[in-house]
């Protein structure tokens, strides 16, 4: 049966607190030469915005940012802040092998007029919690708010609540991207830092998330279906589980794949499938495997037949 989609809100341009709501962790299109597409990518977040998100996260791995030299990485925020038509909507992602070249990214963001940006933890090393500490203050030291992003799978460092704890009360981070997949953090990440913002990481426990009280959403699959997601966000966090549960066991078969390796590929692939520009990705991602594009395939061609979009 499909889901009628309501017109999306009118938000104000500017936010107090710009990194809350869905803030889309945008896939970047390239061309047939493996160039950066910048004016899809344009139309790409000018269409994210218009229908329902709230703003874009370039530059994250879903951006491929691991990919890209200096000059796309920075010339990526330049068109997002022009096509989303106000810098507070976007949170570029800082992260880099060192704290300097983390900060010097973390610069040109302000220098770029974005809102907030979005930083893992030292990712070279397994660090500790004094190194940790001591590399969100170098690039909070900008003056730009920053996210915390908790992704110990891949960087083998684990922001625990109370480490979140101490870089909120460092003055080092406004909110966190969870990642971990463990949502009993939620309540004593509220108990030991409850000024922090805690933002869904992982689309797959998106309605678990926000019924413990997050405000926002870093998300991956509303670069294919914006308005189903922004939908389901907003019921999510409203409680309203009339409409949020039944639309969210829909869309997870889908939201599955945001949490597994070849997440940019299955995104893309939706995006393409749901006729927008998703495309190849950069090496070493290869496309998808056989039986796993089938699988994505068939998980969105479903959620179109269910008038998802």
């Amino acid at each position: 049966m499909a889901h009628a989609q309501p017109t999306p809100p009118v938000r104000p341009a500017h936010r107090a607190r710009p990194w809350r709501g869905i803030m889309v962790a945008t896939a970047l299109p390239f061309r047939a030469d493996g160039t950066v597409d910048h004016d899809a990518y344009a139309e790409h977040v000018a269409r994210l915005i218009a229908d329902g998100c709230d703003g874009v996260v370039p530059n994250g791995s879903l951006g491929e940012y691991q990919t890209l030299t200096d000059a796309e990485r920075a010339q990526v925020v330049r068109t997002a802040v022009e096509a989303a038509g106000d810098g507070a909507r976007v949170m570029p992602g800082v992260s880099a092998y060192g704290s300097a070249e983390a900060r010097r990214w973390a610069e040109q963001a302000a220098e770029a007029g974005c809102g907030s940006v979005l930083l893992l933890p030292p990712n070279a090393y397994r660090a500790d919690a004094t190194a940790v500490r001591a590399h969100y203050a170098e690039v909070a030291g900008v003056g730009i708010p920053v996210v915390a992003y908790n992704n110990p799978f891949d960087t083998k460092v684990d922001l625990a609540p109370d480490l979140l704890a101490r870089l909120h009360g460092d003055g080092g981070i406004v909110a966190v991207k969870e990642f971990s997949g463990d949502v009993r953090r939620a309540y004593e990440l509220a108990e030991l830092a409850p000024g922090l913002d805690l933002l869904i990481g992982a689309d797959d426990v998106l309605l678990e998330l926000a019924l413990a009280g997050a405000v926002g959403w870093i998300a991956g699959f509303p670069n294919a279906l914006p308005r189903a997601c922004a939908t389901l966000y907003r019921a999510a966090v409203a409680g309203d589980l009339a409409v949020a549960l039944p639309l969210y066991r829909s869309l997870h078969p889908l939201f599955r794949w945001d949490s597994k390796t070849e997440f940019v590929q299955a995104i893309k692939l939706s995006m393409d499938l749901v006729g927008h520009t998703g495309g190849a990705t950069r090496p070493p991602r290869l496309p998808l495997a056989p039986e796993q594009e089938a699988v994505v395939r068939a998980a969105t061609e479903k959620a179109l037949a269910e008038g998802h979009a």
